[in-house]
């Protein structure tokens, strides 16, 4: 075994300080900030401009002839499906079904201006619209009159009603408005993964029971504020079940169901998805008006379309509590799933311009009765995977729904409402096998377990809004106690070395972690890493992966040649590197050298004229000593963020890990193939050592490290 002895005198604080110069760094004066905040030049109000229209930025950048027709065919089938969620998420709402597709318009076209992604496709979302829902059964309920408001003189029920989602929708756009002016787009990280997985598992609990009477062709009032859920006024008309529509449900839901599994095991080999749920509801329109569903079987159908009104400002004085909720639920379900989407095609989205951007999709929205517009994992999807590029695909989309809308949206009159509640339930089944989460979570994390639990009965029990703040209450209370009551332990040794000043050998970078890593910093986390080590790992893996898709192309076609030197270009002719993203995910894969003549370095020039950006970095120590606690969406962020850096060839070491942190990271699987129990060392000096023997250097090469 290798031993080390460190011989230095003994200091108390104030010794230390005499005899060795602090470093200090020199932080920025809030007069200084509020300066440079309103300071203004040609330059920054260029930036500015493109901030508040990202759109610009990506049409200058638009390549024409490779993504046009991508997008064209995205925009068709991400059309074709809006159209169809739209009615159905309209259900949810407690609203006639045409008005989700005035939502999968009007609020598409302001995202196309002002908003950051590229491939979310912007829209009715579940989960919001059964909060909408909520308010519009209370305020205008099925049995009883309505809540005394003079805008609702001379209307029908239904109009009443659409007055109120429009309202509702109108107010949280002002709120995600003026969140995003005033630039707190940060809030959606103490939203984490674990507390979102058990309120969209709740909310697909409500709508669950909220489709039964479309699909049972019952009539049932709509139900709303705490203890919801209840199937009593189902049950005790269950004799009274249309045939018809239970039939037509089950055989929608049988046949969407196992194509959409067909869908998933050959997505590989199939060109586009199957739009099964379009197809049935062709067929079952078709049926419905050759045999006359509606008055043969007393089924009730979609109707005809409405025209489109502006909102009641007197609503939102009544609706103020609930809006504040869907504001934020809204937002941080489009900003995971576009975050997502700018991982995994390397752009970059900006949280407050998001807030902007869907805070004025709702106004506008809402002011041609459109009611809260996000977006759905399931459409977005459907626009990313057929080849979508920009939102270009998504402005198609809007022009399908506005051609079913004006020109043969009458074809869809016969459509029976029991076809769209089996869609909507079908399409539930991702949020619903969130359940498996809890045995995992529980044999992991126990306060995670907890955060679940208790924000899934809550939404359950209390309604979706009260749920979120309850959730949302027990996730930081569950931080405190963590802090408050973290493990102690007691060192069985003690390391004698401390070093007068923390040097970085040249290719070393040392990372101290000063707090415990959880759901509300890990993002944050893992943005300054890649600014401490000075690339992003993740670009740079890509970059690589293509490069070496060139080269295969070149040394298949031979236009490369291998020889004493290193790969020789033959063909004089201009190559371009690969940009076929045909599959983003093989490039987030390691390189794989197995089938080309030599290993490539990737700090040495490459031939074809192929730029990969150069990574000076072999080693980074990550220091632990402060980190308390990790939770699991601390574990997943730190586990990605290793894996980044281990594929572009850089060792990394974690010192100082608490006993506690290392056990609980065995039992949660952490360790695999690439990230190894063995990048743990007991001290930085340890950690040191051992890179200095494995990249020996001088120490005139060495500078002293700055804070990160």
């Amino acid at each position: 075994m290798k031993q080390y002895v460190v011989t230095r005198p003994l200091y108390s604080e104030d010794a230390f300080a005499d005899e060795h110069e602090k470093i200090h760094r020199h932080h920025k004066t809030l007069r200084h900030h509020v300066k440079q905040y309103f300071t203004c030049d040609l330059k920054r109000a260029k930036n500015a401009a493109l901030s508040l229209l990202p759109f610009i930025g990506w049409m200058r950048i638009y390549q024409l002839k490779e993504w046009l027709l991508s997008d064209i065919v995205s925009g068709v089938s991400t059309g074709l499906v809006a159209v169809l969620q739209g009615l159905a998420y309209s259900l949810l709402a407690s609203l006639p079904p045409w008005y989700g597709l005035f939502t999968a318009f009007f609020p598409v076209i302001v995202y196309f201006f002002l908003g950051t992604s590229r491939h979310i496709s912007v829209g009715a979302f579940p989960v919001l619209s059964l909060m909408v829902g909520a308010v519009v059964t209370r305020l205008v309920p099925d049995e009883g009159p309505p809540v005394n408001i003079t805008g609702f003189e001379g209307l029908t029920i239904d109009e009443q009603r659409v007055m109120v989602a429009a309202s509702v929708t109108f107010l949280m756009g002002i709120m995600q408005l003026a969140m995003g002016l005033l630039q707190v787009g940060f809030i959606v990280m103490y939203l984490s993964d674990t507390l979102v997985s058990g309120f969209t598992t709740a909310a697909a609990v409500h709508i669950l029971v909220s489709q039964l009477k479309f699909v049972l062709g019952l009539v049932v009032p709509g139900l709303s504020g705490p203890l919801s859920i209840t199937l009593e006024k189902i049950f005790v008309q269950i004799e009274k079940t249309n045939v018809c529509d239970l039939v037509t449900s089950i055989l929608i839901m049988v046949v969407v169901f196992i194509v959409k599994e067909i869908n998933d095991r050959y997505k590989a080999k199939l060109p586009v998805p199957i739009p099964i749920e379009v197809i049935m509801t062709v067929i079952a329109c078709g049926v419905s008006y050759a045999f006359n569903f509606r008055v043969n079987y007393k089924v009730d159908v979609v109707g005809r379309i409405p025209s489109p009104m502006g909102p009641n400002m007197q609503i939102f004085g009544q609706t103020a509590v609930e809006a504040f909720p869907m504001a934020i639920v809204g937002f941080a379900v489009a900003f995971s799933v576009a975050k997502v989407y700018s991982v995994k095609h390397d752009y970059i989205i900006d949280g407050n311009q998001e807030l902007i951007a869907f805070g004025a999709s709702n106004i506008i929205g809402a002011a041609f009765k459109s009611f809260a517009a996000s977006t759905a994992l399931s459409r977005s999807a459907v626009q990313e995977s057929t080849g979508g590029k920009t939102q270009i695909a998504g402005l198609l989309s809007a022009l399908i729904v506005m051609v079913v809308t004006l020109a043969i949206g009458f074809l869809l009159e016969p459509l029976p409402k029991s076809v769209l509640g089996a869609v909507v339930i079908v399409n539930l089944k991702g949020m619903l096998m969130q359940i498996r989460e809890v045995p995992y979570l529980w044999r992991r994390d126990r306060p995670d377990c907890v955060v679940w639990v208790v924000t899934c009965l809550a939404s359950i029990l209390l309604g979706l809004d009260l749920g979120l703040a309850v959730g949302l209450g027990i996730e930081l209370l569950t931080v405190v106690f963590r802090a408050q009551w973290c493990v102690y332990t007691w060192p069985l040794f003690y390391c004698l070395y401390i070093s007068f000043q923390i040097y970085e050998p040249e290719g070393v970078k040392i990372f101290r972690i000063p707090s415990p890593i959880f759901f509300a910093n890990i993002d944050f986390f893992r943005g300054k890493l890649v600014e401490a080590v000075g690339f992003n790992p993740l670009r740079v893996l890509r970059k690589r992966n293509k490069a070496l898709r060139t080269i295969r192309k070149l040394l298949k076609k031979g236009e490369l040649q291998m020889t004493s030197k290193g790969l020789l270009l033959i063909s004089s002719g201009p190559i371009e590197e690969s940009e076929d993203e045909s599959n983003m995910e093989e490039l987030d894969q390691p390189t794989d050298f197995k089938d080309l003549p030599v290993q490539v370095n990737w700090n040495s020039e490459l031939p074809a004229n192929i730029h990969v950006p150069r990574v000076d970095v072999h080693s980074l120590i990550l220091d632990f000593s402060a980190v308390s606690f990790l939770d699991i969406s601390a574990l997943k962020g730190l586990k990605a963020a290793l894996k980044e850096l281990i594929r572009v060839e850089v060792e990394v070491y974690i010192v100082a890990c608490d006993a506690y942190i290392l056990k609980k990271l065995h039992s949660c699987m952490f360790f695999d193939d690439e990230v190894k129990s063995s990048m743990f060392f007991l001290t930085l000096h340890d950690a040191m050592l051992h890179i200095l023997e494995k990249h020996p250097v001088d120490s005139e090469n060495t500078k002293v490290c700055e804070k990160v």
